[in-house]
C-alpha cells in the first residue's frame, strides 16, 4: 500500500466529513426517497439517485436534505419512481424520473415550490386502504 501525503491525508478527511455531513438527519427538512428495488435499479435509478446529491449540492440545498433510498414502491412500470416529502408542499411521488428530469424537479418542485402534473403518480388514498 502506498504511503500518503499529510495533503492526501486531509483531502480524504474532507471528503469523508461532507459524506458523512450529507447522512446527517438533523436539521434537514426536506426528504426525497428514491425508490431502489430491481425494478428500479434497472430503470435507472442509481443514476437519479446520483442526479439528486449533484443537483441539490449545486442549488445550495443538500444541507436541508436528506435523500433515503427505500425498496420497491409497487410502480415497477413508472420506475425510477421517486417521493418528495417537502415543507408547505403535499408529498407527492413522481414516476419515470430518469437522471435528466431531476434538474426540472429540483428547481419546479423544491425551489419554485410548484408541482409537476404530468409526473405525479396516483396512489390509492389511505381512507381506501383502511377500509
Amino acid at each position: 500500500m502506498a504511503k500518503m501525503s499529510l495533503e492526501e491525508l486531509r483531502k480524504l478527511r474532507g471528503e469523508k466529513q461532507n459524506e458523512l455531513k450529507r447522512r446527517d438527519t438533523d436539521g434537514k427538512t426536506m426528504q426525497i426517497i428514491v425508490g431502489m428495488g430491481t425494478c428500479g435499479i434497472a430503470a435507472g435509478a442509481k443514476d437519479t439517485l446520483d442526479a439528486f446529491v449533484s443537483e441539490l449540492t449545486k442549488n445550495g440545498l443538500s444541507e436541508h436534505a436528506i435523500i433515503r433510498q427505500t425498496g420497491c414502491m409497487g410502480l415497477c412500470a413508472s420506475e425510477p419512481t421517486v417521493e418528495l416529502i417537502i415543507p408547505d408542499m403535499p408529498t407527492v411521488m413522481y414516476g419515470k424520473v430518469k437522471a435528466d428530469k431531476v434538474a426540472e424537479i429540483v428547481k419546479t418542485h423544491i425551489v419554485e415550490k410548484k408541482l409537476i402534473d404530468n409526473m405525479i403518480l396516483n396512489r390509492p388514498s389511505a381512507d381506501i386502504l383502511n377500509q
